[in-house]
C-alpha cells in the first residue's frame, strides 16, 4: 500500500525558476527507502518539501496535482499535523536547531508535543544508544563539529518517533565513520520498517539500504530503478548520468578514515609551519597571557611543532570530524590571534597576523565572508589595488560575469562560493586554504571546483583543502595530509594519475 503518492505535480516557486517541477508522479510503498538522485537544482529538495508540507504552506508558488501522505492531504494539512508522522533532517542541521545544547536538542520535539517526562527521558536514552552519541551529549551545539551537529539532527527527528523520515543530504557534513554510523542509522529504520527517502549526491554508502531509485532531470522523473537495478551500474553508466561513484576503491576508502600508515614525506620545495600549538581551553592568568606548547599534551587541539607543505601543490587535509581541520586551517591563516605560530616562505617568516597576507581562507560557510553589495565589488575588496580589468577576467573565468551587479546574499550556494574562491584570487595569496569546499555538491560541480584547486596550484599557489570526499582527492590532490586530534599522522603523495 502506498503511504506517500504525487500524482500529475507541476511546481512553480514564485519568483524563480530554480526547483521548478513538471508531470511528477510518484508512489512509495510503507517501509521502503528510496534514494533520489540528480544534479544540484533538478528538484530533489523540492520533492523532500512537497512530502514535509513546506511546500505550499511555507514555500509558495504555483502548485498543481495531489500529494498525500499517509492519507494527509497535504494542501489542507497544516504542518504541526504532520509533526508525528513526518521527520525531516535538513541540509544545513543549523537551520532546524531550537536548543542550544546538544541534550536540549535531542528532547526538543518530544517536550513540543507534550510528552510525560518519563516517556522523554525514555526515548532520549534508546536515541543516544541506537546513533552512538555518549561522547557529544552535554555539550554546546555551537562547540560541534559540521558532522557532530548532523548527528544531533538526526537524533532530534527519530525521537519524534515518525513513520516517514526524509533525510536531504544528509551525508554532506560527515567523515567516513559518521557516514558509517549514519548507514547503520537507516538499517535500523529500515529495520523498525519506517518510510525512509533520501535525498542524496553520495551513493557509495546507500547502494545495500535503498529499495528504489528516482534519478531527477530537470524537475521530471527522467528514470526509475530498482536497488537491485541501481546497484548494478557499471562505472561508465554511472558517469553517463553525471552521478557520484557507487563503488569506492579501497585506497580512497583508507585515505579519508586516516587509515594510512603513520609517515611523512619528504617535501624539498616546500614552506615551512613552526610551533603550531593552540587549545579552545582557556586558562585564567593574573600577570601573564600563557603561551601552549608541544609538553601541553591533550590539553591542545592543534600540537604541530614542524611540518612542510609543498609548494605549487594541492593537499587533501583529512581525518575524523572535530579532528582539528578546520582549526588547523584557521590557525594557519591568522584567524585565531592566541596561535603564535610562524610560516618561513621564501626565506620570509610570518608571525601572528601577518599570516593573513600570506593565507587566504574560502570558509565552509562562505556567508561568513561576503560584506559587499555587489559581486564585483566583493572581488575588488580583495585586491591589494585596484584592477578592474583583471576582476573581469576573474569573474568570466568562474561563470559569474552575467551576476557582476548581483548582491552575493542573492545568489546560489554554488555561486556564493565561487564568488568567495574569486576573491581569493584576486587576493594573491600563496597559499590558499578551503574548507569542506566540496559540501552537498553534485558530481558535475564537484569535478570543477577539482579542476578549479588544479588551475590555482599550477599557478604556483600551495591549495590546502579540508575534505571528507574522497572522490574529490581522486580528481586532484597531489599530496594527503592526515590530522587526528590536532596532530599530523601522515603526509604522503597521492599517485593516482588523473
Amino acid at each position: 500500500m502506498s503511504i506517500i503518492e504525487l500524482e500529475n505535480i507541476n511546481f512553480q516557486y514564485k519568483g524563480s525558476r530554480d526547483g521548478s517541477l513538471r508531470d511528477v508522479n510518484i508512489k512509495i510503498e510503507e517501509g521502503q527507502t528510496v534514494l533520489l538522485c540528480g544534479a544540484s537544482g533538478s528538484g530533489k529538495t523540492s520533492i523532500i518539501r512537497l512530502i514535509n508540507g513546506l511546500i505550499p504552506h511555507y514555500y509558495s508558488g504555483e502548485l498543481e496535482g495531489e500529494v498525500t501522505v499517509d492519507g494527509h492531504d497535504i494542501k489542507k494539512t497544516e504542518l504541526h499535523e504532520l509533526a508525528g508522522t513526518v521527520g525531516t533532517v535538513f541540509q544545513n542541521p543549523r537551520s532546524q536547531f531550537f536548543s542550544v545544547d546538544t541534550d536540549g536538542e535531542i528532547v526538543f520535539g518530544p517536550e513540543n508535543i507534550g510528552l510525560e517526562p518519563k516517556e522523554i527521558k525514555a526515548r532520549m536514552n534508546d536515541v543516544v544508544a541506537e546513533m552512538n552519541l555518549e561522547e557529544i551529549l552535554g555539550r554546546s551545539i555551537f562547540d560541534l563539529s559540521g558532522g557532530q551537529k548532523q548527528r544531533i539532527a538526526c537524533a532530534s527527528v527519530a525521537a519524534l518517533l515518525p513513520k516517514i523520515i526524509l533525510l536531504d543530504e544528509p551525508s554532506s557534513n560527515l567523515d567516513f565513520d559518521s557516514i558509517e554510523l549514519l548507514r547503520g542509522i537507516i538499517t535500523e529504520w529500515k529495520r523498525q520498517g519506517k518510510t525512509i527517502i533520501i535525498s542524496e549526491h553520495r551513493l557509495w554508502y546507500l547502494k545495500d539500504a535503498v529499495d528504489h531509485v528516482f534519478y531527477i532531470e530537470n524537475g521530471q522523473i527522467a528514470k526509475e530503478w530498482s536497488g537491485e537495478e541501481f546497484t548494478s551500474l557499471n562505472e561508465d553508466e554511472v558517469k553517463s548520468y553525471k552521478l557520484r561513484p557507487i563503488v569506492l576503491e579501497e585506497e580512497l576508502i583508507r585515505q579519508i578514515r586516516g587509515d594510512c600508515e603513520s609517515s611523512v614525506c619528504e617535501i624539498k620545495d616546500a614552506i615551512e609551519l613552526q610551533n603550531f600549538y593552540f587549545s579552545y581551553k582557556k586558562k585564567p592568568y593574573l600577570l601573564l597571557k600563557k603561551r601552549f606548547k608541544e609538553s601541553d599534551g591533550d590539553l591542545l587541539n592543534l600540537n604541530i611543532s614542524e611540518l612542510r607543505i609543498p609548494k605549487g601543490k594541492v593537499i587533501g587535509l583529512v581525518g575524523p570530524n572535530g579532528t582539528g581541520k578546520s582549526t588547523f586551517l584557521r590557525c594557519l591563516c591568522g584567524l585565531e590571534r592566541d596561535c603564535k605560530g610562524r610560516i618561513v616562505s621564501d626565506g620570509v617568516t610570518y608571525k601572528g597576523r601577518q599570516r593573513l597576507k600570506l593565507c587566504y581562507m574560502v570558509m565552509q560557510d562562505v556567508n561568513h565572508q561576503l560584506f559587499t553589495d555587489s559581486v564585483r565589488s566583493e572581488v575588488m575588496l580583495s585586491m591589494k589595488e585596484d584592477d578592474e580589468e583583471r576582476c573581469d577576467e576573474l569573474l568570466k573565468m568562474l561563470g559569474l560575469t552575467e551576476h557582476k551587479d548581483t548582491h552575493p546574499m542573492a545568489l546560489s550556494g554554488g555561486q556564493k562560493q565561487r564568488v568567495a574562491i574569486a576573491s581569493a584570487l584576486a587576493s594573491d595569496a600563496h597559499v590558499l586554504l578551503f574548507d569542506e569546499p566540496t559540501s552537498g555538491l553534485d558530481y558535475s560541480h564537484m569535478e570543477k571546483v577539482a579542476e578549479l584547486l588544479q588551475r590555482l596550484a599550477s599557478s604556483g599557489a600551495s591549495v590546502i583543502v579540508s575534505t571528507h570526499d574522497p572522490e574529490l582527492i581522486s580528481e586532484c590532490c597531489d599530496y594527503v595530509l592526515g590530522l587526528n586530534h590536532g596532530k599530523v599522522v601522515y603526509l604522503k603523495e597521492n599517485r593516482k594519475e588523473r
